[in-house]
């Protein structure tokens, strides 16, 4: 018996680096094209792409939506460590359920993205911006590769749970 659960928790941690390299392809195209973003925009320039669709330069201080964005400046630690903490929790998650694909590709898109964003904080105090989606006149908040993968994390382990649910 204790074989069988040692082999599964070993299936999990050799998953372990696949996981760990979803996450690093997240972090390394992040920041790749905010890169790209700081060498060839300017703080608040817009290029037309599509009807719906600009590529911007905005440094957001705050969360997602700008949440927090006003703050005295306390915001941007707040948030590293949040990140920090984040990525302990994901990595422990990982390493326990990391023979769950599903479950471990969301929590691996969001440990890239957490980690992009945090980088930023740390080398900028803001986050890079620079996807604009609009329609009618009305833009949504600009994001990035970080902010995706987080999105697309997130949906996935909702995706997940409703899944676990149904089955049991």
């Amino acid at each position: 018996m204790a074989s069988s659960n040692k082999k599964s928790g070993a299936s999990g941690g050799n998953k372990l680096g696949l996981w760990l390299g979803i996450a690093l392809v997240i972090i390394l195209l992040d920041q790749f094209t905010k890169v790209l973003i700081l060498g060839n925009f300017q703080l608040g320039d817009s290029r037309y792409v599509t009807s719906f669709f600009n590529v911007v330069r905005v440094h957001n201080t705050g969360a997602a939506f700008s949440f927090l964005a006003n703050a005295a400046g306390w915001q941007r630690w707040f948030f590293v460590g949040l990140g920090a903490v984040a990525t302990v929790f994901i990595l422990v998650m990982l390493k326990r359920h990391g023979q769950q694909t599903l479950f471990a590709t969301a929590l691996s898109l969001i440990l890239g993205g957490a980690i992009g964003n945090v980088i930023d904080r740390l080398l900028h105090g803001y986050v890079v911006d620079f996807i604009q989606v609009h329609w009618s006149g009305r833009a949504f908040p600009s994001f990035n590769v970080a902010d995706s993968a987080i999105t697309v994390g997130a949906v996935l382990l909702i995706w997940d749970e409703v899944r676990r649910v149904r089955k049991g």
